[in-house]
């Protein structure tokens, strides 16, 4: 089977399918920019064309194992309730940097204001590290206590960000729209999971498919961050003459956001 030019394995599709990723929204939902993706509708359910989503999703890793071949890193985005758990745990076995929480304005954009916050978290963490708080007052120490903890649950997950990363990968652009301008606004290029209710122009790389369902999510993420290691193995073996970029994140434990 195939389409473009691009060979599709009878199994991927029958394991997209299994993971639901065909599954679009109702034909009201629908958002034109999809149409290209769908391969009809039952019961006013668009059906998702899983060979495009297939096709899709190998451009994608493409680029992201090209990306990481390069050196840059990539952001996981994702603060749906049905993506944070998915995403925190492939960026945690990946080692890349990600949001479940908020995405806060400014993350790329202001990307120097972004380090200082980072700077100033890691700089609390290093003087209780080394016993320096204890010179504070009590009410003074709960006071930084408090800013730290606000801290970790924005910029914790994104402390091995030390410049402009290489591709940011969303869990539904809709639901990520800001990341996503940010994204345009400083040409880093964005890679995205998208129903069919999503605006897919001007998205880099779009993925049409189910981003609901946990298993559709899972999918997607796995195989993007398992791309994304490929490359940094292919880094890795380059010979030390070509001066491969560091890929060494500051030592940061990210603290788990309440009510998680």
């Amino acid at each position: 089977m195939s389409n473009n030019g691009l060979k599709i394995e009878d199994g991927l599709l029958k394991e997209l399918f299994k993971r639901g990723l065909h599954l679009g929204f109702s034909r009201a939902r629908r958002h034109p920019s999809t149409e290209g993706h769908l391969f009809g509708y039952k019961n006013h359910q668009a059906i998702i064309d899983l060979e495009k989503t297939s096709e899709s999703l190998a451009r994608a890793k493409d680029f992201i194992k090209s990306s990481s071949g390069q050196g840059k890193k990539i952001i996981l985005v994702g603060t749906k309730n049905e993506a944070r758990l998915v995403v925190e745990r492939a960026a945690e076995r990946a080692g890349v940097p990600y949001v479940t929480e908020r995405w806060l304005g400014g993350t790329l954009t202001n990307f120097k204001e972004f380090r200082r916050r980072v700077n100033r978290l890691l700089s609390i963490i290093e003087q209780e590290e080394k016993g320096e708080l204890a010179v504070y007052t009590k009410k003074e120490r709960g006071v930084i206590g408090k800013e730290k903890e606000k801290l970790e649950r924005y910029f914790a997950s994104l402390a091995s960000l030390t410049e402009l990363p290489g591709a940011v990968v969303v869990i539904d652009p809709k639901d990520e729209a800001i990341a996503v301008a940010e994204a345009k606004v400083v040409g880093v290029p964005v890679v995205a999971l998208a129903n069919s209710d999503c605006n897919i122009k001007g998205i880099d790389y779009p993925i049409v498919g189910n981003d609901t369902a946990r298993d559709s999510i899972e999918y997607v993420v796995d195989e993007l961050t398992a791309a994304y290691a490929e490359g940094k193995s292919l880094l890795a073996a380059k010979p030390a003459t070509e001066e491969p970029v560091s890929d060494t994140p500051p030592a940061i434990s990210p603290a788990s956001p309440a009510g998680r």
